[in-house]
């Protein structure tokens, strides 16, 4: 059967058995054009708008199947998201390990951020001791999200106008609030060198006058608290020092180390002793425990240190410690933290002394 020949179909005009493009189809597109104007063939057409030179678009069945693979991902998403929302209410709930792990990522992701938002206002100062008042107020209502109340006793003993060096035991993180509670002006702690890298939160502490120290090489270590003891008496600086020198989770206190003591005696300064009472009764990192509960902070009477030698110092920090454990003990209940409560008139508990 012979079928009717498609006039408007190209036909290739190459000699029989050769397979070079003849000079009509290699000829220009412009002389193409000019033919089609002229009635001598069909007009080329013209590339779409929104497609590049040389931009090969998708087959049409691909197309659509980008085009439903939207609203499958959107869809995907929707349910992740519900399902997280579900989720994370009733682990909360239901699970207090996964509690403990909530309030401790947010505890540091807020203190970061706080960070953050600190760091601006105490850059127009640059690296001042004055910043650590700003940082003080930023992070003064945190035990308030936390339900964490903290009572302070024994303030009057800061010495009023004159340097001096504060040593306080180290539970946690969480000392954080305690320091802030009772911070006296113009005091710096004095920190390892690891911290100043902590993102926004190691450069807020740096242009607060944090001092940080290598507690690995201990030749910098000596030099830097030789320069400390310098600047305690030139520019009327106090300094918090943990002299545990790490965390400590037992409920007690670990043997102190005694570079703060050899500060306090190089500079001549007295030594205030800080006890914070333990956390265990509503925080605990071994049993991923975090409560709500009551901590005090203890601020005992100065110990002098004029007239005092190297040799001395020893006898002072065991000296120190002992006053110190004894009043940890006092203040906590059995060790379990928080203190034995009594209701002062006019409903406000405090610890009982």
């Amino acid at each position: 059967m012979v079928t009717a020949l498609q006039l408007d179909t190209p036909i290739s005009c190459r000699p029989f058995g050769t397979d070079t493009p003849t000079e009509a189809e290699t000829r220009p597109a412009a002389t193409t054009a000019a033919a089609a104007w002229l009635g001598r063939g069909p007009a080329p057409q013209a590339p779409h708008p929104t497609e590049k030179p040389g931009h090969c678009p998708l087959p049409h069945s691909l197309q659509v199947a980008r085009m439903e693979l939207w609203p499958g991902a959107w869809t995907v998403l929707l349910l992740l998201l519900l399902l997280l929302l579900f989720l994370l209410p009733t682990l909360w709930f239901c699970s207090p390990s996964a509690k403990y792990f909530f309030k401790m990522a947010f505890y540091n992701g807020w203190i970061l951020f706080l960070a953050v938002l600190a760091i601006p206002v105490c850059a127009v100062r640059g690296r001042n001791v004055e910043n650590m008042k700003i940082l003080r107020l930023m992070l003064l209502h945190v035990k308030y999200l936390y339900g964490i109340r903290v009572e302070v006793r024994g303030a009057h003993h800061f010495p009023p106008s004159q340097p001096y060096v504060v040593v306080s035991n180290h539970q946690s993180s969480l000392d954080l609030l305690g320091m802030m509670e009772v911070l006296p002006g113009r005091c710096v702690p004095i920190a390892k060198r690891e911290l100043l890298w902590a993102g926004s939160a190691g450069l807020a502490c740096w242009l607060a006058g944090v001092i940080f120290i290598d507690r690995k090489r201990t030749g910098d270590a000596i030099s830097v608290m030789s320069e400390v003891a310098q600047t305690l008496l030139t520019q009327d600086v106090r300094v918090w020092v943990f002299p545990e020198g790490t965390r400590n989770h037992n409920g007690s206190m670990l043997p102190f180390k005694r570079g703060a003591f050899h500060l306090a005696v190089q500079a001549q300064v007295p030594i205030v002793p800080i006890v914070m009472s333990s956390y265990q009764d509503f925080y605990c990192k071994k049993e991923r425990r975090f409560t709500s509960g009551r901590c005090q902070v203890r601020v005992l009477p100065p110990v002098p240190t004029e007239g005092l030698t190297p040799d001395d110092v020893p006898a002072l920090a065991d000296r120190v410690r002992h006053s110190m454990l004894t009043i940890f003990r006092e203040i906590s209940t059995d060790g379990r933290g928080g203190g034995d409560y009594l209701k002062k008139p006019g409903g406000v508990g405090e610890a009982r002394l």
